[in-house]
């Protein structure tokens, strides 16, 4: 036992001194749930792209003779008020919410992550009136300020994606500047100013990279918000329009029927639910796996 547990140890040794971020995948890796979650998500996305030649039917064909037919053989999840397979449509569906929600957040995170460096890393005037900008977002909530947004453009998926991204910048905007205030006073951010290195070389090889890991964990969980903010305004009538299958929409074509036909609604709400529940697990794996206060031993 003993001789085993040495020999271990000398591979340990000789393998050197892991990357954070390898340390971090090994925790990633020994997290159950997070997987589980990962798994989900990666599920979706694979069914939601090959949702033409998995979708049993047209999501579009509709079948009055057999509208809101319960689930059975010929029809799993039911059907809805105009007979279309309540399956495809979900298929279908996935891919218009989770792009919404990705788009969304890439959005966020573009345009959040170049607010907070350039006000962390120059300072003065420049943060002064960057930071006032994100303080005028962070004053009005999330889902209003989304809604505003979609009000004064139009209703649309594209115009939901603007929205949602833009009701998110300001928590990528915060973080990043929090992370950059104490990254560019490191050392090896001073040794680069004395060899010659300019602004933009420093903020991009030596700054970013070292505030990566909070921004990663915070767009993994700003997904479940996007596509809850997307199937929201969706929901609403401001997002994706009939007869395009989408989560939140077909919620709304359903709750007309929730008495006599409530698989219509349970359906997309139960997906919705999962969708959630999937990026949230996920989100606490992945910020427990990067928190340098874990990483030890």
């Amino acid at each position: 036992m003993m001789r085993s547990r040495n020999a271990y140890v000398v591979a340990a040794a000789e393998s050197g001194p892991r990357s954070p971020w390898a340390v971090a995948l090994a925790r990633l890796w020994r997290n159950g749930a997070a997987l589980a979650g990962l798994g989900v998500l990666v599920a979706m996305g694979l069914l939601a792209a090959l949702a033409p030649w998995v979708a049993p039917y047209d999501p579009l064909a509709m079948d009055l003779p057999n509208q809101l037919q319960p689930p059975g053989a010929s029809h799993w999840l039911g059907t809805d008020l105009l007979g279309r397979d309540i399956l495809s449509r979900l298929l279908y569906g996935g891919r218009a919410t989770l792009v919404t929600a990705l788009v969304a957040v890439s959005i966020s995170v573009v345009f959040g992550v170049s607010l907070g460096l350039v006000a962390g890393f120059y300072g003065g005037i420049v943060d002064s009136c960057l930071m006032r900008f994100v303080d005028m977002l962070l004053a009005f909530p999330r889902i209003l300020l989304a809604l505003t947004v979609v009000a004064l453009l139009g209703v649309g998926l594209g115009n939901v994606m603007l929205a949602v991204g833009i009701a998110g910048i300001s928590g990528y905007a915060r973080i990043v500047r929090g992370a950059v205030l104490s990254v560019r006073e490191q050392p090896y951010v001073e040794a680069a100013r004395l060899v010659g290195c300019g602004n933009r070389r420093i903020l991009f090889r030596h700054v970013l990279p070292n505030v990566l890991a909070p921004v990663i964990v915070l767009a993994t969980l700003d997904i479940a918000h996007a596509l809850l903010s997307a199937s929201s305004l969706s929901f609403l009538g401001l997002g994706a329009q009939p007869p395009t299958p989408e989560w939140g929409l077909m919620l709304n074509e359903g709750r007309a029927y929730l008495r006599v036909a409530p698989w219509v609604t349970t359906v997309p709400g139960l997906t919705i639910m999962l969708a959630v529940l999937s990026v949230n697990v996920f989100g606490d794996g992945l910020r427990d796996a990067l928190d340098p206060r874990l990483q030890v031993g």
